[in-house]
């Protein structure tokens, strides 16, 4: 099934489950618009209610075009850099452009530079914490729905490689927000206080930083 929306045709999927009450919809990072219903709804309701949010799916596909946009190029930081593909250097990162071999593992250079970065600036917002907490173990993964996880019970703190591509603001709110939970462990109105002790701004860098489609 398809869907055209602005004279483009995208791949429509319908997920009827029983365990679903309502309606609803989203665009996956492939453009599909997946939509997920009761086993019962019939198609012509599905299909009127996505009429009915025609202009939410335009700036759901809007959103992640953009994401699709931003994936492909290289940030680094918050900055972005021209790729020049060389046979000349595995990886070399220069004021406005990076040379990239075609085989270089990307993933692990990020990783690595991630680890370096995420560890110095962990244990700085550790240090400047307001409140008295455990010390945060580090772990680092390359997640597609999180910029963040606080596991409050081992004090785990695990956060989204793709977090390098973002500025060090960025960055430092993801910690913060994390190390709120070994205060308050949901997202009350508590928790945001926390936070805002630590991050006064973070409103900005929330914003920033799930641009393209995580959250905290």
């Amino acid at each position: 099934m398809t869907l055209t929306i602005d004279n483009e045709i995208y791949n429509l999927e319908i997920v009827k489950k029983r365990t679903t009450k309502n309606i609803y919809i989203r665009v996956k990072d492939d453009l599909t618009i997946y939509v997920t219903c009761n086993t019962l709804t019939p198609n012509k309701k599905v299909m009127a209610v996505i009429e009915d949010n025609y202009d939410s799916i335009k700036k759901m596909i809007k959103k992640v075009k953009e994401k699709i946009k931003f994936n492909s190029e290289f940030y680094y930081l918050g900055k972005k850099y021209d790729i020049i593909y060389t046979e000349f250097c595995d990886f070399k990162l220069g004021e406005e452009k990076v040379f990239i071999s075609r085989d270089f593992n990307l993933d692990k250079w990020k990783k690595k530079e991630a680890l370096r970065i995420f560890s110095e600036h962990l244990e700085k917002c550790y240090n400047n914490f307001s409140r008295r907490i455990p010390h945060p173990t580090l772990r680092l993964r390359k997640m597609t729905s999180r910029w963040g996880v606080c596991n409050i019970k081992t004090h785990v703190i695990t956060l989204n490689t793709e977090l390098i591509t973002k500025e060090i603001g960025c960055l430092d709110y993801v910690i913060y927000h994390e190390l709120s939970h070994l205060v308050e462990a949901n997202h009350s109105k508590r928790f945001w206080a926390v936070v805002e002790e630590n991050c006064p701004d973070y409103r900005k860098w929330r914003s920033l930083t799930n641009k393209y489609g995580s959250e905290e």
